[in-house]
């Protein structure tokens, strides 16, 4: 859902530019994001500890790092991790808010990636509807699946992962019906870039399976999306037979 340059189907990434929505849109979803964010500061102390807060550093750093690198999907279509899921899985996901919106801050005031005045419109894109809209499948899945234990959280993270890229791209699509700038059909837009983010979406699934699988492995003490799952060994009960 990124819109490098303003023509969709010629080079769109996740970020929104200046200029690609009206000033009202971005007004209204520059207040969503900060009210998304002063409540994500509230509740993220909830889910860190001392533990855990380097872990949020740390994905940060990654989501930084992966959003910077983009790849070709086809038709001059680029794509990046967008790491949302990622995120609220590994740290929680009000600090998965904080963590996204940190990383967008600064690559649109250090490297013109996204624009300034549409800041607001990305965070609310990828921060806030990215990392819920991940977040809510992954428990929703979590619960269905919750007796078998942690070992199934990375492929939950990963269903959830693909689940939040194209739905990220359709709320883009109805911002841009309500106040899009671009001369670009609204159905025409709207296949793009679902359809082309359903594509990155299996990467990125791909990706939060590995990352969050590889933790699992580990420490999976310090993942969030695997706190109060139950074991997946059955309960041995072990009955002596008198002699």
């Amino acid at each position: 859902m990124c819109n490098k340059h303003v023509p969709v189907r010629k080079g769109s990434d996740m970020h929104v530019p200046d200029g690609f929505l009206d000033a009202p849109t971005s007004v209204a979803t520059a207040a969503v994001a900060v009210a998304g964010v002063g409540l994500a500061l509230s509740r993220a102390r909830r889910e860190l500890d001392d533990r855990t807060a380097p872990l949020a550093g740390l994905v940060a750093v990654f989501v930084f790092a992966a959003q910077m690198l983009n790849f070709p999907v086809g038709a001059g279509t680029s794509g990046h991790l967008l790491g949302g899921t990622l995120a609220a899985v590994l740290v929680g996901p009000w600090t998965a808010t904080l963590c996204l919106t940190v990383v967008l801050a600064v690559q649109a005031l250090l490297f013109a990636d996204g624009g300034i005045t549409a800041l607001g419109t990305n965070i609310t894109l990828m921060a806030l509807v990215g990392v819920w809209a991940g977040w809510l499948v992954f428990v929703g899945l979590r619960r269905v699946a919750r007796s078998a234990g942690p070992k199934v959280v990375p492929a939950l993270a990963g269903v959830a992962a693909l689940v939040s890229v194209p739905t990220a791209a359709l709320a883009f699509t109805a911002l841009y019906a309500v106040g899009g700038r671009a001369p670009i059909p609204l159905g025409e837009l709207t296949a793009a870039m679902v359809g082309w983010h359903t594509v990155i979406g299996i990467g990125e699934g791909v990706i939060t399976l590995l990352a969050v699988g590889s933790i699992i492995a580990t420490r999976p003490d310090l993942v969030h999306g695997a706190r109060g799952l139950l074991s997946a060994r059955p309960l041995q009960i072990r009955t002596e037979v008198p002699a």
